[in-house]
């Protein structure tokens, strides 16, 4: 089974395809963290990666494509690519691979989220830069306000994690994503999910349709 997921910021993509991930033994193929890899790194990929984050922007698709596609080379079936493809470049290059590998993906899945809850839910975010520890002044306050309840150090909120930025973000994703999603629903693999609410409120959503391609890509097999 090989799925792409996206949303906009907050919209938790990334949390269900870990759960995902666990529950029908997939690949976990996330842009995201490859990207925050190479900035970890210090590279100078990775800073120029950077610069266009902070200021809410798209990483220029080459860029993006190297990533994914060398990691694909990698894990060609049973995987979930979080937050890719993102523009139309993007998904000429994922579909050129697909096709020239065999490789098909049995569901495009998009975590629906409002602008205005997709703000809330970024920006109220606090990051702990001496451990690492992630809050939410709403949903997962520290005990002590500004302080990591694990090491004291102060909390601080991420450049691109700035209600200005975050709505910049969003506006970004909805303009990049309206011809790809019409790209994925004529080959009538699309699927909108509702992501409002809490995440078992959400997976609850999502559970049942991956549950039914599961069932059927193991039923195909079987009588191959």
């Amino acid at each position: 089974m090989n799925i792409l997921i996206f949303g906009p910021p907050g919209s938790g993509k990334s949390t269900h395809s870990r759960t995902i991930t666990e529950r029908y033994g997939l690949t976990y193929i996330s842009l995201g963290d490859m990207i925050r890899a190479e900035i970890e790194k210090g590279s100078a990929l990775g800073k120029e990666m950077e610069k266009y984050l902070a200021k809410g922007e798209l990483i220029p698709d080459i860029v993006v494509n190297t990533l994914v596609i060398s990691r694909l080379r990698r894990d060609r079936s049973n995987f979930i690519i979080d937050g890719y493809p993102r523009t139309a470049e993007q998904v000429l290059a994922l579909e050129n691979y697909l096709y020239d590998h065999g490789i098909k993906i049995d569901v495009a899945m998009e975590i629906f989220l409002s602008k205005e809850e997709s703000v809330e839910r970024i920006s109220g975010r606090r990051i702990c830069p001496g451990c690492g520890a992630i809050y939410h002044l709403k949903y997962r306050p520290p005990k002590v306000s500004g302080k990591c309840d694990l090491c004291g150090s102060q909390l601080v909120q991420r450049e691109d994690d700035k209600p200005d930025i975050v709505a910049k973000r969003y506006d970004l994703y909805v303009r990049n994503m309206e011809p790809i999603i019409k790209f994925y629903k004529k080959q009538g693999i699309y699927v909108r999910v509702d992501g409002h609410g809490g995440i078992n409120e959400v997976w609850e959503r999502i559970r049942p349709l991956l549950d039914y391609i599961h069932n059927r890509e193991k039923k195909r097999e079987e009588n191959e």
